[in-house]
C-alpha cells in the first residue's frame, strides 16, 4: 500500500469532499443523501419485465406463471422505488429548507408509489400503441416482438413513459435517472417532463433530443438526430437560468420530422406537417405544410398551444 501513497490520497479526497459539502451547505451525512442509481436501474428493469413479462422478463417464464411473476416482481420493484422516493423527498426538503417532518414525507412517498403502480395498466396500453406504430411504420420490422426486443426508440419510450409518471408525481430526480438510463443505452435524450402522445415512433433514434416542456401529439414520427429544443434561456436578476417556463416546441398529431431537423422555441408544428431533413425551424408551421431546405417555412399566424 505504501507504494501508492493510499493514506495521502484518502486524506486529500476527504478534504475535497468536506470543502464541497461546506460550500453546498451539506454537513449532515449520517444517512444516505441521494437515491441510488443502481437501485433505480434494478427497479426499472423489473418494471420492464412486469409490463412485458414474456418478452422482457426471465427466460424461464411461461404464460401460466405470468401473474405470479408479475405480483412478486412488482412488489419488489415498488418497495425499491419507495425506498428511493423517501430518500429523494428528504433530500429535496433539505434543499428547500422545508420544515415538513420525516413522517409526512414518508406518507407522501407511499402515496406517490401507490399512484405510480395504478398507472401501470395505462402505461402498457400506451406502449402497445407505440409498438404498433413502430411495426407499421418500419418496412424492415418483421414482427411486434422484434420491435419490443430490439428497437431503441421503443426502449427509450418505455423508459420515458415510466419516467414521465414519476415526474408528474413530483419525483423529478428518480424520473431523470430512469430517463438517463435509456439515454445511455440508445443515444435518445428525452426529458421526463416532455408530454408525448400515443403512437410515437422514433426511428433509428440516435441523437434525438426532446426538451422538458415539449408537447408531442399522437402518431408522430421522428427520425435520428432531431432536436426539439429551446431557442433562448432567460436569466433572472441574479443571472441564474429561469426554470420551468414553456420553451420547447408543440408538435401536433400526425407530424413527420425527418433526420437532422432542429426545431427550437415555443412554436407549434401544425397537424400533419412534414419537416424535412436538416432544416432549422424557429417559427410556427401550418397544418399539412411541408418544410424543406428548398422550400423554407413561410411565416404563418400563431397556432393555439395544446393544453
Amino acid at each position: 500500500m505504501s507504494d501508492f501513497s493510499i493514506a495521502k490520497v484518502v486524506s486529500e479526497l476527504r478534504q475535497v469532499r468536506e470543502l464541497w459539502r461546506e460550500q453546498q451547505g451539506r454537513t449532515d451525512t449520517a444517512q444516505r443523501e441521494f437515491p441510488s442509481r443502481k437501485a433505480v436501474e434494478q427497479a426499472i428493469e423489473s418494471l420492464k419485465g412486469v409490463l412485458y413479462p414474456l418478452r422482457l422478463g426471465p427466460t424461464e417464464l411461461r404464460q401460466a406463471g405470468e401473474d405470479f411473476y408479475i405480483a412478486h416482481t412488482l412488489d419488489t420493484a415498488l418497495q425499491a422505488l419507495l425506498a428511493q422516493a423517501r430518500i429523494e423527498l428528504r433530500y429535496r426538503a433539505r434543499q428547500d429548507s422545508s420544515r415538513e417532518d420525516v413522517q409526512r414525507l414518508d406518507v407522501r412517498a407511499v402515496e406517490a408509489v401507490r399512484e405510480f403502480a395504478q398507472e401501470l395498466p395505462l402505461l402498457r396500453k400506451l406502449l402497445d400503441v407505440d409498438v404498433l406504430a413502430a411495426y407499421h411504420g418500419d418496412p424492415a420490422a418483421q414482427s411486434v416482438d422484434e420491435v419490443v426486443l430490439s428497437y431503441p426508440g421503443v426502449l427509450a419510450l418505455l423508459h420515458h413513459r415510466i419516467a414521465h409518471v414519476l415526474y408528474r408525481l413530483e419525483l423529478p430526480l428518480l424520473a431523470r435517472m430512469a430517463a438517463e438510463l435509456a439515454h445511455g443505452l440508445t443515444g435518445i435524450d428525452i426529458h421526463p417532463g416532455a408530454r408525448i402522445g400515443a403512437g410515437c415512433f422514433i426511428d433509428h433514434g440516435t441523437g434525438v433530443v426532446i426538451g422538458e416542456t415539449a408537447v408531442i401529439g399522437r402518431n408522430v414520427r421522428i427520425y435520428q438526430a432531431v432536436t426539439l429544443g429551446a431557442k433562448r434561456f432567460p436569466r433572472d436578476a441574479q443571472g441564474h437560468l429561469q426554470k420551468g417556463w414553456p420553451r420547447h416546441p408543440v408538435v401536433q398529431d400526425d407530424v413527420v420530422i425527418y433526420a437532422g431537423a432542429t426545431i427550437l422555441g415555443r412554436i407549434t408544428i401544425g397537424r400533419g406537417a412534414v419537416i424535412g431533413g436538416n432544416v432549422w425551424v424557429t417559427q410556427d408551421v401550418a397544418p399539412q405544410a411541408h418544410v424543406s431546405q428548398s422550400s423554407p417555412v413561410e411565416k404563418v399566424q400563431p397556432l393555439p398551444v395544446a393544453a
